[in-house]
């Protein structure tokens, strides 16, 4: 039941990134084009996005189980770090250099476009070094 939930979600989150025009590299990027030609569209999917989820952890937070019974793990980390700074300026400039994010990248991909190809390879590649990087870390904290 929980693998028919997930791709439920997963598949109204795919179309509503189609509908909203997240998968339009084009759009996004007249979004993020504040000095030039600016599109705010984007802000009424945003705006939604936020108001739904904040509901949905405001909800989650009481019940402090998932819908199916499962026990639930939210995120425990308040602190505004050096790796959260990074890793958010890193998203932002991939956004904006290539229009895609990783959720909308996979949900054109999906839908039969070629154009997010080179951008989930590098987001894929990455990933493994994150992780890689990740585990030399935590073998040799001293270096690190």
């Amino acid at each position: 039941m929980q693998l028919v939930i997930a791709f439920g979600a997963g598949l109204v989150f795919g179309l509503g990134l189609l509908v909203s025009g997240l998968t339009n590299p084009a759009k996004v990027l007249a979004f993020l084009d504040l000095g030039g030609a600016w599109d705010p569209s984007l802000l009424c999917t945003m705006g939604g996005a936020i108001a739904v989820a904040a509901l949905a952890f405001r909800s989650a937070r009481r019940r402090g189980r998932t819908l199916l019974g499962a026990a639930l793990r939210l995120p425990s980390a308040t602190d505004i770090d050096r790796r959260l700074v990074l890793g958010s300026v890193a998203f932002g400039i991939g956004w904006g250099l290539a229009g895609f994010c990783p959720g909308p990248a996979i949900a054109s991909l999906g839908a039969g476009s070629s154009k997010p190809l080179p951008f989930v390879l590098a987001m894929v590649a990455g990933m493994g070094l994150f992780e890689l990087a990740e585990r030399l870390r935590r073998r040799h904290p001293e270096v690190a």
